[in-house]
């Protein structure tokens, strides 16, 4: 097995010019076992005769009903096919759809689920069935052998396809010029302070105490906050303190904080754990005044919204506070959010997964038409398919002729319309393209099967266009400007973490988590409730006395019901990921 890939720091560079090397393609020399060429196998037919529609159940869709706009015109015109997403999220319910399906022993014609457990339990259902058959055929997704290879190991055929696959080295981050954590605040306003050193997350306290005190409303008049949180995503814990905790280099596993390097692992309850630390920074802020007061009950819509007035002056991630506030209008006046250089972070980025991501595409054992939905996928491996499926992340370019063309120069560059459509999604798509607003007719699947930031082979630049020299050319703004000069000339926020050693980043060696035993499962729920509880109290704690009788009463509380047991469970997860993360690196660096 042997991965091709980009040379090792060639992601990000200069906003003007790039190196971009190599080729982004997981090639293979074995096929996945039951794969081999089949006497029968024949190329896919260059027209369908006959339309279809296809049942997509689709685990992470945001969106239920038929695919229309854009994309589906482009499925419709390549296979006669419509998508017709059924999607648990919009149904509601949690797994109740799921199982409602399975239980009549027919969940879709493309499933979209997690690999491991839930995968393995479809296919021992009889509910997938086995694409050996079609797979020889299948040369775009081939492409990706290794990984289609390692996710179906121990099978007795191809019941799987990988997502998120990359080419990309596994120890090289995966996001593209903004990573997916960092301290982000009202560059405007910071700079209005003299842009003031920042040591540790504590020293952001007076300064966004400074910011909110010359800036008490934001654009419609209402109150602005320096912090604005919500409740949506809350989990094991409160999701919003887990944040701080991946500027130092941890990211989650159930009740853990795992070093991105295996250097450490952190009970979250512990007293000087980096989960315990955000929650200190939070009440510390509160007391100061500078927390949203309808932080408990608003959600992130709402939230949202907020940041699209001006009214929040922090973002704990690059596509909140910069993806509602960084408009054209803004960042052309100078406005807009940027990552402040914070002198002791080292910022946890996930690293490219040569092996795919969690979900996986599967085709239902009952497909109308298991040869068709096989070329659909294909095709999503595809150059084209990845520029059009993963435009839906706002990271791939879009369909070509549409969003972008082939300049002078013989580069891939957006055309006006396409600029429009990716910095607003409102701009109406010509009717043959399939019409309606570009937003509305973006893929439904929600999720990239090729990463983004991989080379397209016909271009040699990235999918995702924000790498593109006339794109980032275009972007020279009076805020990139003034944030670069005082970055020490960085051209992105990547370009900086990487030259001052200030990202860390866990390879992407495909880890799968083992499911929660019932005994397990019962705990966890009874003790993630209790932190979840505690976290938010000890957020608005009226002073540090109160904090630290909350966190020893929380402490106890769940000690009583059996944290320690799930702690212990969560802690082998950690480092069996880790184990994985160091043999992927070994065998790809």
């Amino acid at each position: 097995m042997k991965l091709t890939r980009l040379a090792a720091g060639a992601l990000v560079g200069s906003l003007a010019a790039m190196s971009l090397a190599g080729c982004s393609l997981i090639t293979g020399d074995a096929k996945p076992e039951g794969s081999g060429e089949s006497a029968d196998a024949k190329p896919f037919p260059k027209e369908w005769e006959e339309p279809i529609t296809i049942d997509v159940f689709d685990g992470l869709a945001n969106y239920m009903g038929i695919q229309s706009g854009w994309f589906g015109k482009i499925v419709k015109d390549k296979f006669n096919m419509e998508l017709n997403i059924i999607a648990p999220n919009v149904a509601g319910g949690g797994d109740t759809l799921y199982n409602t399906r399975v239980a009549a022993g027919e969940l879709g014609d493309l499933i979209i689920t997690d690999k491991g457990e839930k995968l393995d339990e479809l296919i021992e259902g009889g509910l997938v069935q086995d694409a050996s058959k079609y797979y020889p055929v299948m040369e775009s997704a081939s492409e990706f052998d290794a990984a289609v290879e390692k996710l179906n190991e121990g099978k007795d055929g191809v019941y799987a396809f990988p997502t998120s696959v990359s080419g990309i080295k596994p120890t090289e981050p995966s996001e593209g010029l903004e990573p997916t954590f960092g301290p982000y605040v009202r560059w405007d306003y910071y700079a209005e302070l003299g842009y003031p050193e920042v040591g540790t997350l504590e020293d952001l306290l007076p300064i966004l105490k400074q910011m909110q005190d010359a800036h008490p409303t934001g654009d419609n008049g209402q109150p602005a906050y320096a912090l604005s949180l919500f409740k949506d995503w809350d989990g094991n814990f409160m999701n919003n303190a887990k944040q701080p905790a991946t500027y130092y280099g941890y990211d989650e596993m159930g009740f853990v904080l795992a070093q991105a390097d295996g250097s450490d692992f952190q009970s979250i309850l512990d007293d000087d754990s980096a989960y315990v630390r955000s929650l200190r920074f939070f009440q510390q802020a509160s007391e100061m005044g500078l927390v949203d007061p309808e932080s408990t009950t608003q959600n992130y819509d709402t939230m949202f919204t907020k940041y699209q007035n001006g009214q929040v002056l922090y973002s704990f991630w690059p596509w909140l506070g910069a993806a509602a506030y960084n408009t054209p209008e803004h960042v052309a006046e100078g406005k807009g959010f940027g990552m402040v250089n914070m002198k002791d972070q080292k910022i946890f980025s996930y690293g490219a997964e040569v092996y795919g991501g969690k979900q996986i595409l599967a085709i239902g054992s009952k497909a109308e038409d298991p040869e068709r939905v096989a070329a659909f996928i294909d095709w999503l491996y595809s150059p084209e398919g990845a520029y059009a499926n993963g435009a839906q992340t706002g990271a791939s370019a879009g369909p070509e002729g549409l969003n972008w063309e082939i300049n002078a120069d013989g580069e891939p560059e957006l055309t006006e319309f396409g600029y429009e459509a990716l910095l607003s999604g409102e701009n109406e798509v010509p009717a043959e393209w399939g019409g309606g607003t570009y937003r509305d007719g973006v893929s439904a699947l929600n999720v990239p099967v090729v990463l983004p930031a991989d080379i397209d082979p016909n271009t040699g630049f990235p999918y995702n266009y924000t790498f593109w020299p006339s794109f980032q050319e275009s972007q020279q703004t009076a805020f990139s400007k003034d944030w670069s000069e005082h970055m020490g000339g960085a051209t992105s926020t990547m370009d900086f973490l990487k030259k001052n050693n200030q990202i860390t980043v866990g390879a992407g060696g495909g880890y799968t988590s083992p499911p929660d035993s019932s005994e397990i499962e019962t705990l966890r729920n009874q003790v993630k409730a209790k932190i979840v509880e505690f976290s938010w109290k000890m957020s608005f704690a009226k002073d540090e006395a109160e904090f630290d009788k909350l966190l020893k009463q929380l402490q106890d509380t769940a000690a009583g019901l059996g944290y320690d047991k799930v702690y212990e469970f969560d802690l082998g997860k950690a480092k069996d990921q880790d184990e994985a993360r160091k043999a992927v690196a070994k065998e790809f660096g």
